[in-house]
């Protein structure tokens, strides 16, 4: 039986503004939508989680993971409490876009109490 000799290359060093494709091991600048996809899905579906959870899920530095947060957080797919990060349900998204972008409504909503608009 002839063996087969595989020759391994070295691992990646893993850069942390940078995201790590780990089946070929190479870690390549992408964009933040990029980012912001990797983290939201790296969020359970039912219950909050740690941003240094995401952090380390993610392998991104926590510059880049904050960066984002913030990012998803302003497009009301995410609500933060703290450091606890959890998703929003299609309904939660849709009345947070609502009272953020229509001026007309008479009410708002601020830390999950609703309050009459201020004219």
């Amino acid at each position: 039986m002839d063996h087969i000799s595989v020759q391994r290359e070295k691992p990646a060093r893993i850069r942390p503004d940078k995201i790590l494709i780990r089946l070929y091991m190479e870690c390549i600048q992408v964009k933040d939508e990029d980012a912001d996809w990797r983290i939201y899905h790296a969020i359970p579906p039912d219950t909050p989680t740690s941003v240094e959870t995401l952090t380390s899920a993610c392998g991104l530095a926590p510059g880049i993971v904050e960066a984002s947060l913030a990012r998803l957080e302003r497009y009301c797919l995410i609500s933060r409490t703290g450091t606890e990060v959890c998703v929003l349900s299609f309904g939660e998204a849709l009345i947070n876009n609502q009272i953020q972008y229509d001026k007309d409504l008479p009410y708002t909503i601020e830390n999950g109490v609703i309050r009459a608009r201020r004219k």
